[in-house]
């Protein structure tokens, strides 16, 4: 009699070689088998537009191992002893005999496997946009090794002049920077009114601001009404207001879906999300059946509803905790997601970690403080660059809900301590006196977050009254006039301005020369510099001398997302 636990996995991206290799290092003798409809296996698919940029040209690099071992079927069966049966399609579960039907892609013959466990890690599938045109050649997404394969080979043929990237997510930014090295003329085109949506707009719009200056076009607030083409071949597209784009290559990148249709098919729960339902063991609703990845639905952790959250480090994380279970039974989960994530934007980085203003107001915190902090990432004798920081909290306990950054600066870094933060439910007053490394190499004395979380607590104590760089042009553009008093010096004045009326007195200067501020005691005043820290320094100045109305913009002329003077 085989008593050897018959363990099946679907699907070879992430979570399922994850899973498998995790179930193997708890079950030396389990009959282990990953079913993989693509030719390769475990490939690196958040390296796919770095492949296709020319960052390197080693296609074997998205398959290989830390060691340069190429992950190959091969490797499975000697390294750690998984069948791993590629161009294989997995075509229907019986969930009560216990089976899987598997179809061999070159031949066409089907197979039936028993399983004890089974591990549906079946990822996800690129949306597609539903108008004319849409099946004309020239017409690709960036999901899979076959369209990173056909993007790197048009990028190292240099016959494409032109090309439209459409959609402004992790993916199209990504997939923008890739063809303009290539010296592809690129425009971004995005349905919504800012690119990289789990940013707030003030900071979306300074990436927007930060990719137009390499050289590429973006258009937001504007769909695709049809795909143009001649003889099968696109030659342009046309956007929803009319504009025709001519191109010769366009990469949608609009989202993904989770891919349910085999678990749909043999009857498994579904979540309101469209993913698999599963519970923290990343069990679906038939307990022999896990699921993890792309393909299921996560719990926030924050608001405690459920997301879609198709990113590559939570694929591992989920699919080594259903090996694990699947294996030695329940015993470890997953907790759910704060949906930390960042990007390469050329020479700058965009990410966030936690909620969004907007995210956190659509589920339903309604007293939040928000802080924006512009401040380098270490000191300027040691080459420091910029940060731009939106912290948000809840007012009444200083609990941390999000973070958002951008920049040149090291935004990972930034990422990485307050994602820590808000697991460890961190308030604001926590973070005041981290203990974190400092060296000038690597940080300011007082490091950027420190900094962020002093500006915030600032504001909670009432010893700041911020405004948004956002809010202070919607005052200008309603028509208010407050007083704006630039605290930089004449040179800094003279060499970048922002020219919406600004009165240039120095916060050297300022103490002797109130006499040119308003005489009512009332009257708003909005103080700024390069980054605010002595916008914040007059703001105290002119409340310690009685101006009641005093506010800082926050992020000063760094954070300022709207043109300027200069």
């Amino acid at each position: 009699m085989n008593d050897k636990k018959k363990i099946l996995v679907i699907g070879g991206s992430a979570a399922g070689p994850k899973s498998a290799a995790k179930a193997r290092r708890l079950d030396e003798n389990a009959d282990i088998t990953i079913i993989q409809k693509a030719p390769d296996l475990s490939m690196a698919s958040c390296g796919y537009p770095y492949y296709v940029g020319g960052v390197f040209d080693d296609r074997n690099m998205l398959l290989c191992t830390p060691t340069g071992v190429v992950r190959d079927p091969k490797f499975y069966l000697n390294a750690k002893g998984i069948v791993a049966k590629t161009e294989t399609e997995a075509t229907k579960i019986d969930r009560k005999a216990k089976t899987l039907t598997v179809k061999n892609l070159k031949t066409g013959a089907e197979e039936v496997l028993p399983y004890d466990r089974l591990i549906i890690t079946a990822g996800s599938v690129p949306r597609k946009i539903p108008v004319p045109g849409a099946d004309l050649d020239g017409i690709t997404t960036l999901q899979s090794m076959k369209d990173a394969d056909y993007l790197r080979k048009i990028r190292d043929e240099k016959k494409i002049q032109k090309a439209v990237v459409i959609g402004g997510g992790l993916i199209g930014i990504e997939t923008c920077e890739a063809l303009q090295l290539a010296g592809i003329e690129i425009t971004v085109v995005e349905m919504l009114p800012q690119l990289l949506t789990f940013l707030d707009w003030e900071l979306a719009k300074l990436v927007e601001n930060h990719v137009k200056s390499k050289g590429a076009n973006v258009i937001t607030d504007n769909g695709v009404a049809e795909f143009l083409g001649e003889n099968g071949k696109l030659t342009g597209v046309k956007l929803q207001n009319g504009t025709e784009l001519p191109c010769e290559l366009a990469v949608v990148a609009i989202g993904v879906n989770p891919n349910t249709a085999l678990a749909k098919d043999a009857g498994l729960l579904l979540g309101a999300t469209g993913g698999i339902l599963v519970n923290e063991y990343m069990q679906t609703s038939d307990t022999d059946i896990y699921a993890a990845g792309d393909c299921v639905e996560s719990l926030n952790i924050i608001t405690g509803k459920k997301v879609h959250a198709p990113y590559g480090d939570l694929a591992n994380l989920q699919g080594r905790v259903a090996g694990e279970n699947a294996a030695a039974g329940n015993s470890v989960t997953f907790p759910g997601t704060i949906q930390t994530g960042i990007c390469k934007v050329f020479d700058f980085a965009a990410g966030s970690t936690g909620l969004s203003e907007k995210a956190a107001r659509t589920a339903g915190y309604t007293d939040i403080e928000t802080v924006i902090n512009a401040s380098p990432d270490k000191p300027g004798f040691m080459t420091g660059l910029l940060l731009v920081t939106k912290i948000v909290v809840e007012r009444k306990t200083g609990k941390i809900l999000g973070v958002q950054c951008v920049g040149p600066g090291d935004v990972s870094k930034q990422l990485a301590i307050w994602a820590m933060a808000i697991r460890g439910k961190l308030t604001v007053e926590d973070m005041i006196n981290a203990d974190l490394p400092y060296a000038p190499p690597f940080s300011l004395a007082v490091d950027h977050s420190i900094a962020g979380a002093h500006i915030i607590q600032n504001k909670l104590k009432g010893r700041m009254k911020g405004i948004s760089c956002a809010d202070v042009k919607k005052k200008l553009d309603a028509g208010e006039k407050p007083f704006i008093l630039d605290t930089r010096g004449p040179d800094e004045f003279e060499l970048m301005r922002l020219g919406i009326g600004e009165h240039l007195i120095p916060l050297g200067a300022l103490r002797s020369r109130l006499n040119e501020l308003p005489e009512d005691k009332s009257a708003e005043i909005i103080c700024f510099c390069k980054i605010s820290l002595r916008g914040y320094e007059a703001a105290r100045v002119l409340e310690g001398r009685g101006w009641t109305n005093v506010k800082v913009m926050e992020g000063g002329v760094m954070a300022w997302p709207f043109p300027r003077e200069k």
